[in-house]
């Protein structure tokens, strides 16, 4: 074994044991990792490049601009997207309706849900698309995510390995054609139904031993936000008794007013949160907002102030009362507190302009133990006063961005589905998943959905940025490098060769197994797309020699990709799950081990019932 190869293992196993014994994170590991490999290019090792080629290091920092890390960058554009239209809260509201809050089967339905949309899309957009929907079953259950993320990891990975349309499947696919001589390709089913047996079984193992298997602890500071729902901020300050219905007959000296022109606000001191025209809703209507002959007005204030509205034809009632709660009807709230030392002390918001400078309307003040709820925007503001807004959450960040003010964020689990936004997004989704089944690249099609979004106003570019999970991204090129430098060194060719030896002597049926068990292996600390680049033509070869089937073993070496449960640094997706869930690095072995063998022993049935492997 060469110098080169010596230090590689050096590189993996030093970290490694560094990780497993809580020493360093796994972040940092892999940037160490990668300057360990950059510097011994430099010293002309040769294990990025040909020896003596310093210019070579460079390829150490090559992971930030390979397509899976692109595909995430893009993937959490798109999940806050689709995170922001309610759908995660929409489907976990149903999931949750099924289970109950019984752990055991919350974990199984997560896996399944997991598992099938990674039939039909990317492990890792699967498991991104996902991830919200089982924090905000956490946040409504009490449930650690701890207990709730990894099933979904793990649950994409199981429904990976049923379907062609993984990325290690596809390459193992075309690598048969290139075979020598050329092989016959996998059909688009090929791996449905030894995936399948092994998907089954492990979101039945999930189900019935994850609870016991996955550690219970709590996430770290920075996940661990105590945000209050609007409805429990319309509670705290008490709007629902003066919550209104004014329904505007034809007859009305309003209709066709602008709200400013109604003088509404302005005389009576009422806020008008809401507006119904027709089927449409207006949540916050600008001053600008004309009111229409049958429009009904939410509006919050003193009853005796509302009942003047009388005088101007309209129709005042409390039939519906809306569940003395508007935030679940798509009424968004901000909570925001004046600051310590604010240069707004002894000002109103009228005479700061409030709503022109950042539209938002306060309907609430809070002072002491007493809430005041009319005339909101002419008191003085005075140290420890809060304050309820209502506005667009787009206009959050410009908010949070005066130092006059604390802006606390509103928990949006009770917020309505907003269906158009939502298709909007899914859509955009859909056709990436479908234009990358059809050979457009996966990295660039992600990239196209999420740039769209941007563009068209789903999401800000500041916001973009905070949706990044840094430690994810670090890790992932990080250890890029890594597969790199075992393909460069000729360490993954030397293990490959050594396998393939020591099952040779066990016939079709042990290549095939050890096909499975060596890839598995060495997807643990390599990329799944280049673990199947590096073991699958070994394999093929040796299947072809051994007048064995060699799209059987293919499919067991591409299917042993998506076995990625050992470790956090195995799969993507087990690294996106290690922030929110504060993650360690054995948590993921307690309950990976297991997996792996079961998911072993039904690779073994898999290619003797449906391969005729013996």
């Amino acid at each position: 074994m060469s110098l080169p190869q010596l230090f590689v293992i050096g590189v993996i196993v030093v970290p490694l044991v560094l990780i497993i014994t809580n020493r360093i994170r796994l972040d940092v590991a892999a940037i160490l990792t990668a300057l360990a490999l950059a510097l011994a290019q430099i010293a002309g090792l040769g294990v990025l490049g040909s020896p003596n080629t310093p210019d070579e290091a460079i390829k150490a920092l090559s992971g930030l601009a390979e397509p899976v890390t692109v595909t995430l960058f893009s993937l959490f554009v798109i999940t806050r997207c689709i995170d922001n239209t309610g759908l995660p809260r929409w489907l976990a509201r149903r999931i949750l309706r099924f289970s109950g809050q019984t752990e055991w089967r919350l974990i199984g339905l997560l896996t399944l849900t997991s598992a099938f949309f990674s039939l039909f899309m990317n492990n890792l957009a699967a498991a991104a698309l996902v991830l919200p929907t089982g924090m905000d079953i956490s946040k409504r259950t009490g449930i650690k995510p701890s207990k709730l993320l990894i099933p979904i990891a793990y649950g994409s990975c199981l429904g990976g390995a049923a379907t062609y349309f993984t990325t290690a499947n596809i390459i193992a696919s075309d690598l048969l054609r290139s075979a020598n001589p050329p092989q016959e390709p996998l059909h688009i089913l090929a791996f449905t139904p030894t995936g399948g047996l092994i998907a089954i079984a492990g979101i039945a193992f999930m189900t019935i031993f994850g609870s016991r298997l996955l550690p219970d602890r709590p996430p770290t500071e920075g996940q661990i936000v105590v945000r209050r729902t609007g409805s429990e901020l319309e509670d705290t300050y008490q709007i629902g008794e003066r919550l209104w219905e004014i329904h505007v007959p034809p007859e009305s000296p309003l209709v066709e007013q602008t709200l400013m022109e109604s003088s509404i606000g302005q005389r009576l001191g009422l806020s008008v949160v809401a507006i119904w025209h027709g089927k449409q809703a207006i949540f916050a209507p600008s001053p600008q907002q004309m009111i229409q002959a049958g429009d009904m007005l939410v509006v919050i204030g003193r009853e005796d102030r509302v009942v003047q509205l009388a005088d101007y034809g309209l129709k005042i009632g409390r039939e519906t009362n809306f569940n003395k709660h508007v935030s679940p009807l798509g009424v968004s709230f901000v909570e925001m507190v004046l600051a310590p030392h604010s240069r707004a002390e002894g000002q109103s918001l009228k005479e700061l302009e409030f709503r022109r400078q950042y539209g938002f309307t306060a309907v609430a003040l809070q002072r002491g133990e007493r809430s005041f709820r009319t005339d909101v925007a002419e008191f003085k503001l005075q140290p420890g006063d809060s304050l309820l807004l209502v506005g667009e959450p787009k206009n959050v960040r410009l908010l949070q961005r005066n130092p006059d003010f604390l802006t606390l964020e509103t928990d949006q689990s009770d917020q309505p589905l907003r269906w158009k936004r939502a298709t909007f997004c899914v859509t955009l989704t859909v056709m990436a998943i479908v234009a990358s089944i059809f050979g457009f690249p996966v990295y660039m099609a992600m990239l196209l959905a999420a740039i769209t979004m941007i563009v068209t106003g789903m999401i800000s570019m500041e916001e973009a940025y905070r949706t990044m999970e840094w430690q994810a991204i670090v890790l992932i090129a990080g250890m890029y490098p890594v597969s790199l430098a075992m393909v460069n060194t000729g360490l993954a060719s030397l293990l490959g060769d050594l396998v393939v030896q020591i099952v040779t002597p066990f016939g079709p049926m042990g290549l095939a197994a050890g096909a499975y068990l060596f890839t598995a292996l060495i997807s643990q600390v390599v990329a799944g797309q280049v673990t199947t680049l590096i073991t699958a033509p070994v394999l093929i070869s040796a299947a072809i020699s051994l007048h064995t089937s060699p799209q059987a073993v293919a499919v067991a070496s591409a299917i042993a990709c998506s076995a990625s449960f050992f470790t956090p640094i195995a799969h993507p997706v087990n690294m996106l799950m290690i922030g929110p869930a504060n993650y360690k690095f054995g948590d993921f072995f307690r309950a990976g081990w297991m997996l792996t063998v079961l998911c072993f022993v039904m690779l073994v049935i898999g290619m003797r019932v449906f391969w005729g492997v013996g």
